[in-house]
């Protein structure tokens, strides 16, 4: 008796694809089983059975050895692709159900090695590469650009049109498909209008989207609802991998009755010679599975994959196809994956719309219905919403009933959502958003085992999270840190090493993350996300512990930093991360820099992250004293240099170096040094009567130079400022260099108050005119509160003064018990 070889054609991620699978070998009880992926991973198929492991999860394949992108290498792309699995992935099942009957399991797609090789500027692709681009490519994987008007995220492979793009139906075509991390992805700009998509001819369709194609000839006009129906939906009766089978080959049949340029036409460059090395080195692994003398073998592989396989080529045109092919080295390991990272919004080229809605449809084969709207009330009623029984109920029977009039095996996620909406949420949109979010989408984050392979710096930021207690989440979970237990000290420090190397799993909610609470708080967001394992791993060229590879990027980036404002940033940063080490490099760069350069705009931007420093690097306990030399350089040059920097200046050059005075004022405000404070003060009055100053900036140094209590004439100068031989564009320029440091002085000055409106009043239509946008840009800067109190202000100035009562027959004996309770409430002790 030959041997006998079955192959399952499926689509990725599908519930019933998974049962179908998991029936079928059951039934066919295979001696090896061929699961498309990455052959390197052959050695890692077995940590799957481990009972730490935990779907989702995700074969991780990389370039090892590479220079984290942007800094040392140059040149060096990012080499990694990720091929995720959930609980409902028909290769999941095929693979436990392997482990747990002692078959042999191995991976047959064409091999890592192979597509991982990176681009050489200057050289033609091989024959049969994948398109160029900034990222490593994959099976199907048809980078080439991002897709206009979409926010790229990491892991988005696609071109408009193709498979894997956000927004087409996905395929079955390429099982465990693998999803590329980006190395950079900039949003497009809000607002901008998308590029039209480019023409693809009708019959090349049928391979970028057989399950459209299908669909359509069924009656469909959603291939996902169409496949749900045909295949998800399915619990018992016969195999759908026959039919699956068929219809694929006779849709193969028809693209190769094409001409051949026609076959190619709208295709990416490559892919037509890509698909045919993966389909001959799937056959050679078939082959050599028979030749090991294994006799029913199980073949599990994307549904466009399975005529290729079942068609009789010889081995020797295979071989011919693989000869050559570009090689490199890669290593493999198991990441967590997240059920978001399978949602089609993710721009997963194989995601699904709802991987939370498909997991329940795996977990719950009996009553689906009935328990998917009796969680969802669950939810709901966490929310404090009413939904009773009676609605659950009533949600049922509208969702079974939506079905029968479509047609449909059974109710659908779109049904379902209907019934949803007009039922439990009574047709409000804002709770259907919440079930969208906490069930269809169902976020979860997947475990690894201990002993899967790692770089040393994952397993050092594993243990560190583990001894600080933070554990990771695949939902944004905030993490309220007080810098004086040292415990909160300590996850400050490492979520700031972190970000130094641009693993950003926690992100300050204020800048530098400090909170507005105090300067003893911090408060962060924390998400996991599964790109941080490649970029772990791409850091781990820095160092093996988070600390030590921190530290050689801090001293790497100030070796590198062009800038003096660059050079403070990352002083600042060594100090939020507690990195004593890299410290003293960073501070020679910073004095050497500072030292050499002339431009007071760079000293006046430098100086406010130096002084952030200062007064919260106390705050954690690290040490600041070659700090406190460079500010006290710093302060010194900025006032000897500021009056020559500000003659001459045009509106332009006055707003910036408006920015930076009042940058400069606030940072020596917060260090409270007083003779840097009084330096500061006295540079500022010996510029404000000079008459070549520009009205925005004498204005704004008349305020700060009241507000310190150095001007007692304020009223007299803005007088002349806005009298009538003075041009009303310098006029608005100083009423808006004056009134920049909030609107409430109009509140309670009168004087000026009345001064300001009448300088309005009296402008002359084509004058007002010229400075109304410099007042509405003024006073649109401040809080409704203080436009409505300045207005009413505004209102009163006609009227007659209100009469002070300053007769007022008081009983100083009946207040005494009253004022007693205020003071203790306010910590005042009374006085006798």
């Amino acid at each position: 008796m030959g041997a006998q070889v079955e192959v399952y054609g499926i689509r990725h991620h599908g519930p019933g694809s998974a049962r179908a699978v998991r029936r079928a070998l059951e039934d066919f009880k295979p001696d090896a089983i061929l699961i498309e992926g990455p052959p390197e991973a052959d050695p890692l198929v077995e940590l799957a059975g481990d009972a730490g492991m935990v779907p989702p999860v995700a074969l991780l394949a990389y370039a090892p050895g590479k220079a984290p992108v942007g800094d040392a290498a140059e040149g060096s792309d990012r080499q990694a692709a990720f091929w995720p699995f959930a609980e409902f992935s028909p290769e999941w099942q095929a693979i436990r159900h392997a482990l747990s009957t002692g078959v042999p399991v191995r991976f047959c797609d064409l091999p890592a090695a192979h597509q991982l090789v990176p681009a050489v500027p200057g050289r033609p692709p091989e024959p049969g590469a994948p398109p160029a681009s900034d990222t490593a490519g994959g099976p199907d994987d048809h980078v080439a650009g991002e897709q206009p008007g979409a926010q790229a995220e990491p892991g988005t492979p696609g071109t408009p049109g193709t498979p894997g793009t956000p927004g087409t139906p996905a395929e079955p075509e390429a099982s465990a498909e693998p999803t590329v991390p980006r190395v950079s992805a900039e949003p497009a700009e809000p607002g901008m209008p998308a590029e039209p998509e480019p023409e693809v001819p009708a019959e090349q369709r049928i391979r970028l989207d057989p399950l459209g194609w299908l669909a359509k000839a069924a009656g469909y006009d959603d291939a996902e609802r169409w496949w749900d129906d045909v295949v998800e939906h399915r619990d018992e009766g016969p195999s759908p991998f026959p039919a699956i089978a068929e219809a694929m080959a006779e849709l193969r049949e028809q693209l190769a009755a094409l001409p051949e340029p026609e076959v190619a036409d709208g295709l990416p460059p490559g892919y037509l010679r890509r698909e045919e090395q993966r389909e001959a080195h799937m056959r050679r692994t078939l082959r050599r599975t028979l030749k090991d003398g294994y006799e029913r073998v199980a073949v599990v592989c994307g549904a466009w994959h399975v005529p290729a396989l079942q068609a009789k080529v010889p081995a020797s045109k295979d071989e011919q196809t693989l000869r050559g092919l570009p090689k490199t080295k890669v290593a493999m390991t198991w990441v967590p994956w997240t059920h978001g990272r399978l949602a089609n919004r993710s721009g997963y080229g194989a995601g699904v719309r709802s991987p939370g809605w498909y997991h329940h449809l795996f977990a719950a084969p009996d009553r689906p219905i009935e328990r998917w709207l009796t969680d969802a009330a669950r939810v709901l009623r966490e929310e404090d919403l009413h939904v009773s029984s009676a609605h659950v109920i009533e949600a049922v029977r509208l969702a079974e009933a939506l079905a029968a009039l479509r047609g449909r095996p059974l109710a659908g996620l779109d049904e379902v959502t209907e019934a949803t909406r007009a039922v439990l949420c009574e047709g409000a949109d804002l709770p259907v958003e919440l079930i969208q979010r906490t069930m269809v989408v169902g976020e979860r984050l997947g475990a690894v085992p201990e002993r899967t392979p790692m770089v040393p710096l994952q397993r050092d930021l594993q243990a560190e999270q583990r001894r600080l207690r933070l554990k990771p989440s695949a939902l944004d979970k905030e993490q309220d840190l007080d810098l004086r237990k040292p415990t909160d000290l300590e996850r400050s420090h490492l979520l700031h090493r972190l970000r130094l190397l641009d693993v950003d799993w926690g992100v300050p909610t204020e800048g530098g993350g400090r909170s507005s609470k105090g300067t003893f708080r911090e408060t962060w967001t924390l998400m996991w996300r599964p790109e941080f394992d490649v970029e772990l791993i791409e850091a781990s060229a820095w160092g093996t512990t988070v600390r030590g590879a921190a530290s050689a990027r801090a001293e790497a980036m100030a070796a590198q930093a062009e800038t003096l404002a660059e050079l403070t940033s990352v002083a600042e940063r060594c100090l939020l991360a507690d990195l004593g080490d890299a410290l003293p490099t960073v501070m020679r760069s910073l004095a050497d820099r500072a030292a050499l350069d002339t431009d007071v705009a760079h000293l006046m931007s430098a100086l406010p992250s130096l002084v952030r420093a200062l007064r919260y690097g106390d705050v954690r306990g690290t040490g600041t004293g070659p700090l406190q030399s460079v500010v006290d350089t710093l302060v010194v040059r900025i006032c000897v240099g500021l009056p020559p920097a500000v003659t001459g200046l045009d509106d332009g050059a006055a707003r910036e170096l408006l920015g930076h005075v009042d940058a400069v004022h606030g940072g020596l405000a917060l260090l409270g040094a007083v003779e840097h404070s009084e330096r500061w003060r006295r540079t500022l009055r010996g510029l404000v009567d000079r008459r070549d100053l520009h009205g925005l900036l004498e204005g704004r140094l008349t305020r700060l130079l009241q507000d310190a209590g150095m001007l007692h004439d304020v009223p007299d100068r803005m007088a002349r400022a806005v009298s009538i031989g003075t041009a009303p564009d310098r006029a608005a320029s100083w009423i808006e260099g004056f009134l920049s440091g909030g609107g409430l002085i109009l509140v309670h000055d009168e004087e000026l108050l009345r001064l300001v409106d009448g300088w309005i009043a009296e402008l002359s239509g084509d004058s007002f005119t010229d400075v109304l946008p410099l007042l509405r840009r003024t006073f649109g800067a401040y809080s409704t509160a203080e436009r409505r109190a300045i207005g009413e202000r505004v209102r009163r100035l006609g009227a007659a003064p209100e009469r002070r009562r300053d007769d007022l027959d008081l009983d100083l004996e009946r207040a005494a018990p009253a004022v007693a309770a205020a003071l203790r409430i306010l910590g005042w002790e009374a006085r006798s």
